[in-house]
């Protein structure tokens, strides 16, 4: 049988598995269901991108997952939803101008997107439930309806929004070890409405679906980056 690459036939235990939340509770959330080590590496794309490359330094992972809650682009990700990243985009790396936001690409260096490999992401969207789309990393939260469509109407396929994702990404590109990205949505992204949090709940939806999502990243097979 020929199997193409990135269809790859999945070896048992083939994975080494470093999951990078940013705060205490979505790796306590994270840890119930997942066996693997499992760090809270700080909030923000320097944070997470730091703890992860050390990590990575001193260990022999072969897949880095950034895991966390965040927030959904409404209604495409409604609270209480999984997204799993098909990519990893940072979405205030750039410049302001008269003219409108430039990201840094456009002004002749560095990257602002990573992508997961397409099989393992479909895998783990099919085991979960979780819809995929583009998870945006960002240093200042969205607080309002405008930033939330100028986010959107800049990156159409984006549902979800958080801070890690990047950097996450960025320190796995470094080490040559590639990168999914895993957000249970706990408040919509725009205006500030605390009373339409619902972290519990995301956090309970992280923990059942990595409960669900644990087979796949460990019988994944680390020579499959597509």
């Amino acid at each position: 049988m020929v199997v193409q690459a990135g269809e790859g036939l999945l070896t048992p235990s083939a994975a080494r598995v470093l999951v990078a939340t940013a705060v205490p509770a979505e790796r306590d959330a994270v840890a119930r269901a997942f066996p693997g080590p499992v760090i809270a590496a700080g909030v923000g794309p320097a944070a997470a991108a730091a703890a992860t490359a050390t990590a990575l330094a001193t260990t022999g992972h072969t897949l880095v997952v950034s895991a966390g809650i965040g927030g959904g682009f409404q209604p495409h990700a409604p609270v209480g939803s999984l997204v799993v990243a098909d990519e990893i985009t940072a979405a205030d790396l750039g410049a302001e101008t008269a003219d409108g936001f430039l990201p840094v690409t456009d002004l002749g260096f560095g990257a602002v997107t990573h992508r997961p490999p397409a099989a393992l992401v479909r895998q783990a969207a099919a085991a979960t439930g979780a819809r995929t789309g583009a998870v945006l990393t960002v240093s200042t939260v969205t607080g309002t309806a405008a930033r939330a469509a100028a986010l959107r109407a800049r990156h159409p396929g984006a549902l979800a929004e958080a801070m890690e994702g990047f950097g996450v990404a960025e320190a796995a590109a470094l080490h040559g070890v590639p990168v999914l990205e895993v957000r249970a949505v706990s408040n919509p992204v725009g205006p500030r409405d605390r009373a339409a949090w619902r972290i519990g709940e995301a956090l309970a939806a992280l923990t059942e679906a990595f409960g669900k999502l644990t087979p796949v990243l460990e019988s994944w097979n680390p020579h499959d980056h597509r």
